[in-house]
């Protein structure tokens, strides 16, 4: 199955909630999805009560010794079809003094099991950067920014990204078609901002039902993946 990172040139771009998105409309249309969090936010915006202790940083930090297997165990149900690798550790774990050696381990490793899904946020260590580099599908969450703009087109992982997801936001001068325009990358969804999406972030209830704005960009990004209901998908 594949392996599909989801990454943003800025913080604050709303990566860690499309990432989530995707995942749980994975688990309701093929039934067997995973959600990697190497960010740490995952636990509070899918609700669970506290942050599992034990998670991906702690497997990168065992080094080359640990066991493939050991990744499953690491898992929380989140819904059924779906389950979480925490970030677990602490965040310094994934610093720069992590090789871009592990972070290709672990994306090695995170290919043997269901369609998995990164959340990688700013890709600013080996460990991320790696895992973009040799994901089957990287998706490129932007807000129509030219702060964001300015920093994707500088990152050469751009030119990889398999398309954007753009998160809309009233007033702002730039569109999807400037920013497709300008990073080479085609458009795959839009997020409108809306009341309801933060509410249910918030509150912690994606799990329970996605709102719409949501629910309709997951679905039309799993779609243009190749994702339509099988357990099969993109090859590459």
């Amino acid at each position: 199955m594949s392996l599909l990172t989801f990454w943003s040139p800025k913080g604050g771009s709303g990566t860690s909630v499309i990432a989530a998105a995707c995942a749980l409309q994975a688990a309701h249309t093929i039934h067997a999805a995973r959600l990697v969090d190497l960010r740490g936010d995952q636990p509070a915006i899918l609700g669970l009560g506290s942050d599992p202790e034990t998670g991906i940083a702690d497997w990168l930090a065992a080094g080359p010794t640990a066991p493939t297997d050991a990744l499953d165990r690491l898992g929380v149900e989140i819904v059924p079809g779906l389950s979480l690798l925490p970030l677990g550790g602490t965040p310094s774990v994934l610093a720069p003094a992590l090789s871009a050696e592990a972070g290709a381990a672990l994306a090695v490793a995170l290919r043997d099991g269901p369609l998995t899904l990164v959340d990688v946020g700013v890709p600013d260590d080996a460990v991320a950067r790696a895992i973009v580099e040799v994901s089957d599908a990287t998706i490129l969450v932007v807000r129509e920014c030219y702060v964001g703009l300015r920093r994707a087109v500088r990152n050469p992982s751009t030119a990889k990204a398999f398309g954007l997801v753009v998160v809309q936001e009233p007033g702002r001068s730039l569109g999807p078609s400037d920013l497709s325009q300008v990073l080479g990358r085609p458009v795959v969804a839009r997020v409108p901002t809306r009341d309801s999406v933060a509410r249910a972030v918030d509150a912690g209830t994606l799990p329970a039902r996605l709102p719409d704005p949501l629910a309709r960009a997951a679905s039309q990004i799993l779609r243009e993946l190749g994702y339509t209901g099988s357990r099969k998908g993109m090859a590459a």
